[in-house]
């Protein structure tokens, strides 16, 4: 990293993986850079109130800043407006954890989620983190509305989710992401187990306009134990004709019309009238 933005921003996405803090020399090395330059630009967004110093240790720490940025720029946009009812009356449906991401540019963001499991065993992850697309249900989902060869950059440029950083059943290489990816894009949903996390299954569809690329993606994730593939299976109607409500609303949200008009940075918009479908 050279720029001074780059290296801050850098920092910020660093510190926002680890809730527990990161020492000066961590976040140095980490990133590549001098340690002098980690301390002035870190000092810099204590300043400006995005980072705090534990006292104890005196390891860095985001602050609530940037959450609350991120809080109020989706209440504007009104995805969460649109979306929490469809997703609250699913995870009522499944009773397990409902997720919907949307697509940015790149990558694909957990933004909104509605909790179903009352008691139990639950699966509660935060918010505000992206999708491996290579092993995680809501990826394969998201990459199966773009063909062969622009999926496979996308995981490659990311990078594989390898069994063991993720789940057990995870893709090892880029072909069998593309063969689940095939399988996705055959069924109009996808199905994981112990891909994304152990003991994790997920079932996601698109949420799109005909014949485009997805701009959200839908989820229902529950522990593997109770949440079994003919369970998945059997809830895959609903959670597509969910994706196709949310679809059919998104013109409400600035954000989800933005992205679905213009489809994916690399390419034009279609200019065509949209038709909803997942």
């Amino acid at each position: 990293m050279n720029g001074i933005l780059e290296r801050t921003l850098g920092i910020l996405e660093l510190l926002a993986q680890h809730g527990e803090g990161l020492a000066l020399a961590d976040v140095a090395e980490r990133l590549g850079i001098p340690r002098s330059a980690a301390h002035r630009l870190l000092a810099d967004l204590v300043r400006l109130g995005y980072v705090r110093q534990s006292r104890g240790h005196g390891d860095y720490l985001l602050t609530t800043r940037l959450v609350a940025m991120g809080l109020s720029y989706l209440s504007h946009t009104g995805i969460v407006d649109i979306a929490q009812p469809l997703l609250n009356r699913l995870a009522e449906i499944s009773g397990e954890l409902v997720r919907l991401s949307v697509v940015d540019g790149e990558r694909l963001t957990w933004v909104a989620r509605a909790q179903g499991a009352r008691q139990g065993l639950r699966y509660d992850p935060d918010m505000g983190s992206d999708a491996r697309l290579s092993c995680s249900s809501s990826g394969w989902a998201w990459l199966s509305t773009l063909d062969d060869d622009e999926a496979l950059a996308r995981v490659a440029r990311q990078g594989l989710g390898l069994p063991e950083q993720y789940g057990p059943a995870a893709p090892a290489s880029l072909q069998a992401v593309l063969e689940a990816v095939r399988a996705t894009r055959a069924q109009g949903y996808s199905l994981t187990v112990d891909t994304y996390t152990p003991g994790l299954s997920a079932v996601s569809a698109p949420v799109r306009f005909a014949g485009q690329p997805a701009f959200g993606v839908l989820t229902i994730a529950g522990p593997t134990v109770r949440f079994t593939l003919e369970r998945m299976q059997a809830l895959a109607p609903e959670l597509r004709a969910t994706a196709a409500q949310l679809a059919a609303t998104s013109g409400a949200s600035p954000f989800f019309q933005l992205t679905a008009e213009t489809g994916d940075p690399a390419g034009a918009p279609t200019g065509r009238t949209p038709i909803y479908a997942v």
